[in-house]
């Protein structure tokens, strides 16, 4: 088999409504799949590092020699995709050309029909993407033998496969992300998902899928939950605090405490091998499988910094998205957690079909009234692929048929799925950030545990943006 240049991009741009950016482990986890099963050469870019433009982004692929090019978006970054794959066939016109990422397994082969790309992979990338290369190594560019992925056939016909593509059921079988094919370090220059500036860390996920059925979000990796075994966890820990000198943690999964027993071996093996931490949950800790026992594992372990989501104080609208939390645990379970001095985020979110106006000042009590010290309310978004998506096209087609997702960015679009006025609901919103922020008491409590109280005084223009006039960001994802 002859060796493969594969070269892999994130794709998407960063703005000043939203500067973070964070490893693509995605696409690292597939990099350090592919090498272990073939012959490759692989060079991973992310182009909101750099803010690259198109034409440059292809001049690396160029300038690398690429074989085979692999793009990876959200939907708010999918409108680059067509532009990219034009450019990337007039540089390589011999090169295969993949699509991959959340868009893609939203829209699976739809994807296909807006560019000139060979073929994407919806959902989980490794097993598949080592199927498509090495068919493809073998002279040919028929993939109707892997299950799930569209494709286009030598007639330039879009071909979509049944079922899905092939899961790692054992994610420990999978190699650590391959760091080394990125300039780690960089990233700790730039905003990360947790609301930390310039610290030296890395990223984790070590978990996939998720049980629960919330009506807005992805389904990338399935409904069902696996994970990393504690052990490899640990491993992967130290080695990343050996080849990089860092204790600072932050773990992206969906779902990181769905079993608690797991939470509490890994705290117990992290005590026992030595390796020092310091962990942040910015994507969210799941609140009512939380106990006083778990949170005291966590804090003993290092956890500075988590959020945690209500969503909506709505109890009815808690059973009609599916989410169906526990809200007096999850209030109790705030309080504790910043009783320890960890620095605590709420997720809120605002505007589901048929909310009112009473439900919506309900998740606002809730929220103004709790022990956290931050919170963020999100306009709610139906994202392509989601259950949200698909109520709202039957029940508001017309709400669809209007939203773009150009370069949204996940903030400054204006949504609203609800029967009130727009003007209602985002003042609404507006009166959510005043209410929660312009209590001295919570003032008081942030700067004293926030991680870096220095640079909270960057955090005030945008807050006076979004609090008098501003649009609140979007919340869900694809």
């Amino acid at each position: 088999m002859k060796r493969i240049r594969l070269f892999l991009a994130n794709i998407g741009v960063r703005t000043r409504t939203y500067p973070l950016v964070v490893p693509p482990l995605g696409l690292l986890s597939i990099a350090a799949h592919v090498r272990a099963k073939l012959p490759v050469d692989i060079m991973v870019v992310n182009q909101r590092l750099d803010n690259l433009t198109s034409l440059e982004l292809v001049r690396l692929a160029v300038d690398f020699g690429a074989d085979v090019v692999g793009f990876s978006s959200f939907t708010t970054a999918a409108h680059a995709l067509p532009l990219l794959a034009e450019q990337t066939r007039a540089a390589l016109p011999k090169a295969l050309i993949l699509l991959g990422g959340p868009h893609a397994a939203a829209v699976r082969g739809a994807v296909l029909e807006a560019t000139c790309a060979d073929a994407v992979v919806p959902g989980e990338g490794e097993v598949a993407t080592e199927m498509i290369l090495q068919a493809w190594a073998g002279g040919g560019r028929d993939f109707g033998g892997i299950p799930g992925i569209a494709w286009r056939n030598d007639l330039g016909e879009l071909v979509q496969n049944p079922g899905t593509p092939p899961l790692v059921e054992n994610l420990d079988d999978i190699p650590m992300p391959a760091y080394d094919l990125i300039d780690l370090p960089r990233y700790w220059k730039v905003q990360s998902s947790a609301p930390v500036y310039r610290r030296r860390y890395a990223p984790l996920v070590t978990s996939r899928g998720c049980p629960y059925h919330c009506i807005w979000c992805h389904k990338i990796f399935g409904k069902t939950i696996r994970m990393l075994s504690p052990g490899r966890v640990v491993e992967e820990l130290a080695r990343l605090q050996k080849t990089y000198g860092i204790s600072d943690f932050e773990f992206c999964d969906d779902n990181f405490n769905f079993r608690p027993k797991r939470v509490l071996e890994i705290c117990e093996l992290l005590k026992k091998s030595g390796v020092k931490t310091r962990m942040a949950f910015p994507n969210g800790l799941r609140a009512d499988l939380l106990s006083g026992e778990v949170i005291d594992a966590m804090v003993d372990a290092g956890m500075y910094q988590c959020s945690l989501a209500l969503e909506t104080g709505s109890p009815r609208l808690q059973k009609f998205t599916a989410k169906v939390m526990d809200i007096p645990k999850l209030l109790a379970h705030a309080e504790y957690i910043t009783s320890k001095r960890v620095y605590t985020n709420l997720f809120c979110m605002m505007g589901f079909p048929t909310e009112t106006e009473e439900e919506i000042r309900e998740t606002i009590n809730i929220a103004c009234n709790s022990a956290f010290h931050t919170a963020s309310f999100y306009t709610v978004t139906p994202f392509p692929g989601t259950a949200l998506y698909d109520i709202v096209q039957r029940d508001h087609p017309e709400k669809i048929a209007n939203m773009r997702y150009d370069d949204m960015d996940f903030s400054g679009m204006r949504v609203n799925l609800t029967d009130l006025p727009d003007a209602r609901l985002f003042y609404y919103q507006r009166l959510a950030l005043r209410r929660f922020y312009m209590n001295p008491l919570r003032i008081t409590r942030l700067i004293r545990c926030h991680p870096q109280p220095w640079l909270l005084p960057a955090y005030v223009p945008i807050f006076l943006y979004r609090a008098t006039k501003g649009v609140l960001p979007a919340r869900g994802r694809a």
